[in-house]
């Protein structure tokens, strides 16, 4: 498979990706935050905001891999 081909799979599966995981969280926020103070909200969000980055790695990985003689 050549590098656009992944380039093109990887950037329509991490939107999908990215979409999916923020309504996970506005929909994990709802029960866990009711009442919440405002410090833990911005833990909540600070972590929800940052943790997507994790699953993406290993296919932003494979998005920039090189084939032998590239």
């Amino acid at each position: 498979m050549g590098r656009r081909t992944r380039k093109l799979i990887g950037t329509a599966a991490i939107l999908l990706f990215v979409i999916a995981y923020a309504l996970l969280v506005m929909a994990l926020a709802q029960p866990v935050l009711k009442g919440a103070g405002p410090v833990t909200q911005l833990l909540f969000y600070a972590l929800g905001g940052l943790a997507w980055i994790l699953p993406i790695m290993p296919l932003i990985a494979w998005m920039e891999r090189r084939r032998e003689g590239e």
